[in-house]
């Protein structure tokens, strides 16, 4: 279920609700009971990608092959 998150405008406080997507635009009171809430934009993150960026490119590590032999710890 998602979670969304407010912040209350009187005490300021922010808090989660978690809630079905069809109620994610019904408003929150907020822990200490006040109804002036507002929902707070948040942003997900998510990865993998269909083709490297120049970044994640660039950050790579280079050589090896992994494991103790690929690694030239082997005799």
């Amino acid at each position: 279920m998602p979670r969304y998150e407010y912040r209350c405008r009187p005490c300021g406080e922010t808090f989660e609700v978690s809630r079905p997507m069809a109620e994610s635009s019904a408003p929150a009171a907020c822990p200490a009971g006040h109804e002036d809430t507002v929902k707070l934009l948040s942003t997900v993150a998510v990865g993998g990608s269909s083709a490297p960026s120049a970044s994640s490119a660039s950050a790579a590590p280079a050589g090896g092959g992994g494991g103790c032999c690929g690694g030239g710890c082997c005799g």
